[in-house]
């Protein structure tokens, strides 16, 4: 049993751990930058001792053997020089360092035979060179072996076992002595080597967990953790990627991002957890529409992306995209029961449609919300009318910051009057920009803009201050209405400069109606609700635009101070003809009188409509049937009774 755990041991230290491939790299790497170095000290040394024995030893001693000992060591020291740095294969690595240990025996036996040979033909300094030699090489070349354990314990078992038996025959006290310190010395090197070695695996086992550790926690920070698929990170780590290749090669690939419709309704009625089923299978069904040039991940949300990274045609692009939104309209099975949902997709393409990663992911994100604007469940392709319209809004932002709203700014006015006897009771405030860079521009446009970059308050304030300076000469029975944004009421510093210019206009609080949206009430029910009772205690009146086309609820409306209700103009246009539209209308007529609100309709532009809605005991409205929006002088005109608008001008307005 001992004897078979020393033959099992023995055979450990002199064997290369082929299983272990990772180790193998690691000695190729570190053999290689010591080796070179070993060879160097051998023809170094051996050239010294050969020059001690010049005068006395035969030349096939001190020349051919030593020139012929040379030549293999300096062939072996440029092949290590040569591959130093090059990272093996496993397989690699175990072939040369086999072949090393094979080489190290004839070379351990060639050298030290020769050191031997050359002993009889010295005088004592010479022969103290030998032994010299001998101990001093076998030192150097077990240190240069040392990741190589096997290749070490070779070298040391042979030279000193050379050098033992040889010196120890010799009967000479000092040599003798010399032999057994040098191998008392080689038996505590092997010891450091073999404790080194140890080390060494040591190492290289940690170095693996560690990177095997690393590679889980990199897998995980780019695994999406519901779905299983590559997340956000690895998309855009993706995606530059793969726009790094395209510009190097000229190629054309393209990305997808997909929104689920209806997604929101499932997870509200059945809860997170059918939610979160649902794109889990979401997730799979996309994978079986993926292979090697598609590349699949998850952005958060109901948000997915694709890359093509091939290239494809818009009208490719287009089939292939409605084959995937197609289909995940399939149902999904759920647990207990089955959802459908639907998918929409906007798609840009590199290099047509963008030039760098970050761009191409706006323009396909662009193109996403545009399709769910006016035809979800599609696919949106990213289309050069898209840029300019991109190109067009940028130059809107720029001309906004650089804006001298007080020269730039105009106010307009649209009448707000009477069905029956179309008297003017009201006139609505309307922005109007012309920018010296751009030109004008429709409020449509810039009111959006300025909400965005976060100076809505600033257009607000200087717009007020313009329109209560005119409506200070109107009739004191004429009302002035004034749209605030959602942004004017919700902060404290903008509805507070609000109030300011109100009071210091000098202009009575009491015929002025402040104008708020459904969005604006929504967007903080609490805080819209404070500034409209500032509102009211000032004496203004408080107007809900664009009534019926939010998501607020009655009881919402019911709890705020309101004065009146505007009812948007969508339900107007064609009133005549639908019927839907028709109740509508009726609908909320009938609510405001219960409420006791002021109603106004909007969009009023034919005479069909008029006499409609006064049959409906509607009392007052606007549109262009009454008038477009005036300016200032046009307004005065239209006060002093005087025609100034025809039908042309209501048309380009």
């Amino acid at each position: 049993m001992m004897l078979t755990t020393l033959i099992n041991t023995l055979r450990r230290y002199w064997s290369l751990e082929r299983d272990r491939p990772e180790l193998l790299k690691a000695q190729y790497k570190a053999f290689s930058g010591k080796i070179p170095m070993m060879y160097l000290i051998l023809v170094i040394n051996s050239w010294a001792l050969a020059f001690t024995h010049f005068d006395s030893a035969p030349s096939w001693l001190i020349i051919y053997c030593p020139a012929a000992l040379s030549f293999f060591c300096v062939v072996r020291f440029f092949f290590w020089r040569r591959n130093r740095n090059i990272d093996p294969t496993p397989e690699q690595a175990w072939r040369v360092l086999s072949r090393t240990n094979l080489l190290v025996p004839p070379i351990a036996i060639s050298f030290s035979v020769w050191a031997v040979l050359l002993f009889p033909y010295g005088d004592a300094y010479a022969q103290a060179h030998v032994a010299f030699y001998m101990g001093i090489t076998v030192i150097c070349c077990i240190f240069c072996l040392m990741y190589l354990r096997s290749a070490a314990l070779t070298a040391a078992l042979i030279v000193n076992g050379i050098f033992t038996v040889f010196f120890v025959s010799s009967n000479l006290p000092t040599f003798i002595a010399a032999a057994l310190n040098v191998a008392l010395v080689t038996g505590a090197m092997l010891v450091i080597v073999t404790s080194h070695y140890r080390d060494f695996t040591l190492l290289i086992d940690a170095q693996l967990k560690a990177a095997k550790l690393s590679n889980e926690n990199l897998q995980l920070a780019n695994l999406d953790s519901l779905t299983q698929i590559p997340n956000r990170r690895k998309f855009f780590a993706s995606l530059d990627a793969t726009c790094d290749r395209a510009q190097v090669s000229g190629s054309r690939f393209s990305i997808a991002i997909i929104d689920l419709d209806g997604f929101k309704a499932v997870n509200d009625l059945y809860g997170h957890s059918y939610g979160d089923e649902l794109l889990t299978e979401v997730g799979r069904r996309l994978l079986q529409k993926c292979d090697e040039h598609i590349h699949l991940a998850r952005l958060g949300g109901d948000e997915f992306a694709l890359i093509f990274d091939r290239d494809m045609d818009d009208q490719q692009l287009q089939i292939t995209g409605d084959e995937i939104c197609q289909h995940l309209r399939s149902p999904f099975a759920l647990f207990n029961i089955k959802v459908q949902v639907a998918a929409s997709m906007g798609v840009a393409t590199f290099p047509d449609m963008a030039v760098d990663a970050h761009t191409l992911y706006e323009h396909a994100d662009y193109a996403l919300y545009h399709g769910k604007r006016s035809h979800r469940g599609t696919v949106t392709l990213f289309s050069d009318e898209d840029k300019k319209q991109i190109h067009k809004k940028a130059n809107i932002d720029q001309a906004l910051r650089l804006a001298d709203f007080d020269t730039e700014l105009t106010v307009y006015f649209q009448p707000i009057v009477n069905i029956q006897g179309r008297t003017t009771v009201a006139f609505e405030a309307l922005a109007r920009w012309t920018s010296p860079l751009v030109g004008a521009v429709s409020p449509m446009e810039f009111i959006p803009a300025a909400e965005r970059m976060g100076i809505i308050n600033q257009l607000s304030v200087t717009l007020m201050k313009k329109a209560l300076a005119i409506a200070d000469h109107w009739p004191v029975d004429i009302l002035l209405s004034f749209n605030l944004s959602a942004n004017d009421l919700n902060s404290a510093h903008g509805l507070g400069e609000i109030v300011k210019v109100i009071n210091d206009s000098g202009y009575d609080p009491h015929r002025l109606d402040l104008e708020i949206t459904e969005t604006a009430i929504l967007y903080d029910l609490g805080k819209t609700k404070c500034a409209i009772e500032s509102l009211r205690q000032l004496g203004c009146g408080v107007t809900l635009d664009d009534f019926g086309t939010g998501y607020s609820s009655l009881s919402q409306l019911h709890a705020l101070p309101l004065t009146k209700i505007k009812i948007d103009k969508s339900f107007i246009t064609g009133i005549e003809d639908k019927q839907a539209s028709y109740k509508i209308v009726k609908s909320l007529l009938a609510l405001s009188k219960d409420m006791n609100l002021v109603c106004v309709v909007e969009g009023v532009e034919t005479e069909n409509q008029r006499a409609l809605l006064s049959d409906l005991g509607a009392s007052l409205a606007q549109g262009y049937l009454f008038a477009p929006a005036l300016n200032a002088e046009e307004t005065s005109m239209w006060l002093a009774g005087r025609e100034v608008v025809n039908v042309q001008q209501a048309t380009e307005s």
